[in-house]
């Protein structure tokens, strides 16, 4: 009856506009509940009327009809406007419209954007940001290691990874070199010795000029640099701890979380209280001296490989297998070249026990490891012990589960679709804590530059996590880019991968007459896609160098003819993949003599 639908008209439209998000809804109905459960996950309040327990339910719907031209449930509303059904709810949070929809401009927030995390993709996203008119704030803490070690902005990269790393490897390669010089002709003085300090000092000098410029440049693009802990007390809203603990809490639309990762350590005694990591070791206040380097990482490898470099001595403790992830021919190549070069192998051990014997700067301490296949026992003294067994990702403590954000519960990293959003419609990952991304600070750059863009400037363009192309900057150093040939017979099978490779013995070794045949190169390529080019990895000097640019050609789908009918650059060590002619399934002998 007219009256009784007047009457049904009003209450409806009354729930509307009572409620943010109002769902029409039926207890039966799997897609009413998935709509529910979409909003519970976001952390979003609705009311639902369940109208198959009203006594008028087909009047209700006829209303509802009417109204909004839907009969069906679910029937969404949101801040008064018709959404639609289920697949309307979903299509707009897949958009990432959801929520921009339920938080209207009438909502005021601090910021449009608030980055958590001061690294390279932190830095990288946030000043994007800033250039197309955004609001931003950018939160960088840096919790201090166990033995006190923290450092200014910029992330791991910047401070206890990629540059403090790269440059104490060149003072390594100098030192290799000034042996070299003297088969040149160079009457060089061979008592040459080398300061940990003045190496230190220079490099920390640097860094703090890298920082300064970073604290710059976010101030010249007016973003908002906060030194405080982040931690999430709410949708929307964060609380902020500075270091002299004052608090305060602040609101944004979006948030990216770029809080990268942290060195693990092993759970046994004298761990945390005797050693250091890689944190710790660039800005160590006195040389190293006897070091034990434990984990195959090549954090580990690597930082053997310089301490060795420049006179120390040092022993690698592996649990297993080395640089787990990479090509694992290249990586027993590696580990036959480092023990030619003076650097000792516990193959197959792990620590147990850590004390402390001397202290001192250096101070002497002993580790007991036991075999992992017997029941061995070793105990061996040092100065020093670093701990590169791997890293975790600073996920926790930042209250993601307050707001929801789903982890995966195995390694703590960030579950995110393909546009670096998490379940979660305002949260986006970026860098190392995400699960599945090449653990690199280009990567993060690049991602978080893309995803700001996706944001802000009507882009579509995803971050390409494939054909990444990266360098171990071991004492001979590896680049890689795409599958290992592990990797490659797992994916495509091996009757489907053809795979070339040649030693090499690059010009300038001859002289000075360094080892023939330790430089290696091969191309794994797919035989169905006219030998595409799928995995490439190169063994020598200067492999960053030479990696980077063949990655533009794998990006591009080059293939072995690509390869071949390229000319190479002569006398360089690049030029090998131009000839590469020996497969691994003919068993011919790749050895080389000469260049």
């Amino acid at each position: 009856m007219p009256p009784v639908q007047g009457d049904l008209k009003t209450l409806i439209q009354g729930y509307i506009d009572k409620n943010k998000v109002m769902i029409f809804s039926k207890t039966t109905c799997p897609f009413c509940a998935k709509v529910k459960d979409l909003f519970k996950s976001l952390n979003v309040e609705y009311f639902s009327l369940e109208m198959d327990k009203e006594n008028n339910m087909a009047d209700l719907q006829n209303t509802l009809l009417e109204i909004s031209g839907q009969r069906t449930v679910p029937n969404v509303y949101i801040n008064g406007t018709h959404l639609g059904g289920c697949d309307s709810t979903l299509k707009a949070h897949s958009d990432n419209k959801l929520l921009q929809m339920i938080n209207t401009p009438n909502e005021k927030y601090d910021y449009d954007l608030i980055v958590i995390g001061g690294g390279s993709g932190g830095l990288a996203a946030s000043k994007e940001a800033a250039e197309l008119g955004k609001k931003v704030a950018l939160l960088d803490f840096v919790k201090p290691t166990p033995q006190g070690t923290s450092w200014g902005l910029g992330g791991t990269c910047v401070n206890v990874g990629c540059i403090p790393k790269k440059l104490m490897h060149r003072s390594a390669i100098l030192g290799e070199e000034l042996s070299d010089a003297q088969s040149f002709g160079w009457d060089v003085n061979t008592d040459a010795k080398h300061s940990w300090d003045k190496m230190r000092d220079a490099i920390q000098d640097h860094i703090g000029s890298i920082n300064w410029n970073y604290r710059v440049q976010l101030r010249e693009k007016s973003v908002t640099y906060l030194n405080a802990y982040g931690e999430f007390i709410g949708p929307h809203r964060l609380k902020t701890t500075k270091k002299n603990n004052k608090v305060e809490e602040i609101t944004g639309e979006t948030f990216i979380i770029a809080t990268g990762e942290r060195p693990r350590y092993p759970d046994i005694p004298g761990a945390k209280e005797y050693t250091i990591t890689s944190d710790d070791l660039f800005s160590l206040p006195y040389c190293p001296g006897k070091t034990l380097c434990i984990g195959a990482s090549y954090v580990s490898l690597e930082c053997a490989g310089f301490l060795a470099g420049i006179g120390l001595d040092v022993t690698v403790m592996v649990r297993s297998i080395l640089l787990r992830g990479f090509d694992q021919q290249i990586a027993e190549y590696i580990g036959e070249y480092m023990s030619e070069h003076k650097i000792f192998f516990h193959r197959g051990y792990v620590p147990v026990k850590i004390e402390k014997l001397e202290d001192g700067q250096p101070g002497k301490y002993k580790v007991t490891a036991k075999s992992t296949t017997t029941d061995d026992i070793i105990e061996e003294e040092y100065n020093t012990i670093l701990i590169a067994i791997g890293r975790d990702p600073c996920t926790s403590g930042i209250g993601l589960e307050t707001v929801g954000v789903q982890l995966n519960p195995k390694n703590g990293k960030l579950l995110c679709n393909e546009r670096d959003q998490t379940n979660i419609d305002y949260i986006y990952g970026i860098g190392d804590i995400v699960q599945g991304v090449p653990e690199l600070t280009p990567v993060a750059i690049q991602a978080g530059r893309l995803l700001v863009n996706r944001l802000y400037n009507n882009s579509n363009t995803l971050c390409n996590y494939q054909t990444v192309a990266t360098t171990v900057f071991t004492p001979i150093e590896y680049g890689c880019i795409g599958y290992s040939e592990e990797a490659a017979q797992e994916k495509f099978g091996a009757d489907n991968i053809e795979i070339y490779h040649s030693n090499f013995y690059p010009l300038e070794w001859t002289v000075p007459h360094r080892e023939e045949n330790v430089c290696y190169v091969k191309l794994i390529c797919l035989i169905p896609e006219k030998e595409r080019v799928v995995g490439f990895h190169v063994l020598g000097p200067n492999a960053g160098e030479i990696t980077q640019g063949y990655s533009i050609a794998m990006r591009k789908g080059a293939t072995k003819e690509d390869f071949d009918m390229t000319i190479g650059i002569h006398p360089t060590c690049s030029e090998i993949f131009t000839t590469l002619n020996i497969t691994k399934r003919s068993g011919g002998d790749t050895a080389v003599a000469g260049c």
